[in-house]
């Protein structure tokens, strides 16, 4: 699913009138009544008691004063309140004619902005995607206004004084909205961090935008949903033995560490390797082979930590990280191991496909010059403190994108920034975002549970880097969601979500 700029949406709605023979305020009723379907789907009249809508004077607003319409037609009681203007739009104007009297409406004056209970209902349609600069004057009053208000928010396409896809000006007014219903397709301010406070819980309600114009538009954005990755992963043949689907080698486990390398093992395992060579330090040995008797194991001469690197011949893809520890004898590893996969393959004449996390990524950042030697589709995961290591600190979430895609495209590699919509950047500058996941999976080993699935299905020859990798980061999420489902986001352990992978990638 694509994201388009706010400029782009513009012209999809143009694009998808001229296509269909609509009315702009046949459009804007579309959205309307997608945006009160959802609203009554949630809220009765009763439950939502006396709401008020805020009005803006552009189209942000015809879609509340078509919204108010329907909404009291549906039963609901409301008053409706509208930001005064020189000019409204032409299908604000339209909407407003069409608003039964029985509707109150009042304007909103300096001295006497709109009263708020304390959790009363509120829509917010003051502005929608068109907004070019921040709120200032009475408008500013007023969502100020409302965010002291601590009412339940709701906004219609975008909280208003929020910009769709950059960054907000310090300190400026935008609405705190506890919900945001949108329209087509999901806008890049809703994936990042940074604006949480202000979307709340989203969802994009479809009104039959112009299919033709959105695959024919450029754009960087992507948001993986289940139908970018469904029927992706191969089917297992009849006759196939386990070495039809790969032999992995994972490099990982320090002193302490063991745990992480259990668990991209077991991701590994789960993720539907033929088969996987683990190479460990010598303290892990009795850890592992107890807790993965499905893998086979390899350990090294020093005891806390990796100072070997076994023949790589007789592998199909290699992951390295795993509480590795930064040793330097460790940092030989991944010297040799980069070297080593800027040489085809004498089986296949491919790279060697390499997974690179945890002490490795941080191995890479304390010795820069090593990025030169990433073999091209190599997979990096880092969380956010990580890619900073690797780059820089990023002055906001939009920086931190270009930084991500700066990255991708000079080094020729995949690059996995974790996190809520775990975004995956790719070396021709696209950035996918991804649906699944939950907060539960904020917990140690999560990420080494990624790894391992990332590995598994790098070892399927059948399948590129980047189909790979978006499939795997979409069902690690998936399956970090099948498991939130029994345990409760609070309660979940990177073991948990080891244990439904299977179901998530059965599921595509």
């Amino acid at each position: 699913m694509k994201i388009l700029t706010a400029a782009q949406t513009r012209q999809l709605d143009q694009a998808t009138m001229q296509e269909q023979g609509l009315l702009s305020t046949e459009l804007m009723e579309r959205a309307a009544t997608a945006f009160v379907q959802w609203f009554t789907g949630r809220f009765t009249p009763t439950e939502a008691g006396e709401i008020l809508l805020l009005c803006g004077p552009g189209n942000n607003g015809g879609d509340g004063l078509s919204a108010a319409r329907l909404l009291q037609r549906a039963g609901y009681r409301l008053r409706v309140a509208l930001l005064p203007a020189d000019k409204q739009s032409a299908d604000w104007q339209h909407n407003r004619r069409l608003l039964p009297n029985s509707v109150a409406v009042a304007g909103i004056e300096p001295g006497r902005l709109p009263k708020i209970a304390v959790d009363s209902l509120v829509i917010d349609a003051l502005f929608g995607t068109g907004l070019s600069r921040p709120l200032t004057g009475l408008a500013a009053k007023v969502v100020q206004h409302l965010n002291q208000a601590r009412a339940r928010v709701i906004a219609i396409d975008l909280p208003s004084g929020l910009f769709a896809d950059a960054p907000q000006p310090a300190n400026s007014a935008v609405v705190q909205a506890q919900h945001t219903v949108s329209f087509g397709l999901p806008k890049l301010a809703f994936l990042l961090p940074q604006n949480a406070a202000f979307v709340g819980e989203w969802e994009v309600k479809d009104i039959g935008l112009s299919e033709a114009f959105i695959a024919a538009t450029a754009t960087p954005w992507h948001y993986t949903d289940a139908a970018a990755v469904a029927g992706q992963l191969p089917p297992r043949p009849k006759f196939s033995h386990k070495g039809t689907f790969g032999h992995a080698l994972l490099l990982a486990g320090s002193r302490g560490k063991m745990g992480a390398a259990v668990l991209t093992a077991g991701a590994c395992l789960r993720g539907g390797v033929g088969l996987l060579t683990a190479h460990i330090p010598g303290c892990g040995y009795d850890i592992f082979q107890i807790s993965q008797p499905e893998a086979m194991c390899l350990t090294d001469k020093q005891a806390d930590f990796i100072s070997e690197l076994p023949e790589l011949q007789p592998y199909q893809a290699v992951g390295i990280g795993p509480g590795l520890s930064q040793d330097p004898a460790s940092l030989a590893v991944l010297r040799q191991l980069l070297k080593a996969a800027a040489q085809p393959l004498k089986k296949t004449g491919h790279l060697l496909p390499l997974i690179i996390d945890a002490d490795a990524l941080n191995l890479l950042s304390s010795h820069r010059a090593l990025l030169k030697q990433l073999p091209e589709n190599a997979i990096l995961t880092p969380h956010p403190k990580e890619f900073e290591r690797l780059t820089e600190p990023a002055r906001d979430d939009y920086h931190r994108l270009e930084l991500l895609r700066e990255f991708a495209t000079q080094h020729r590699c995949l690059v996995v920034l974790k996190g809520a919509y775990t975004c995956l950047a790719t070396p021709d500058g696209a950035l996918h975002f991804n649906s699944t996941g939950n907060a539960g999976m904020a917990t140690g080993g999560s990420g080494d549970v990624l790894t391992g699935v990332l590995l598994a299905l790098r070892a399927h020859a059948q399948l590129p880097a980047f189909e790979a990798a978006r499939l795997g980061v979409y069902a690690h999420g998936r399956a970090g969601d099948l498991a939130a489902a029994q345990t409760g986001q609070a309660g979940l352990v990177a073991g948990d979500i080891v244990r439904h992978i299977g179901p998530a990638l059965a599921e595509v």
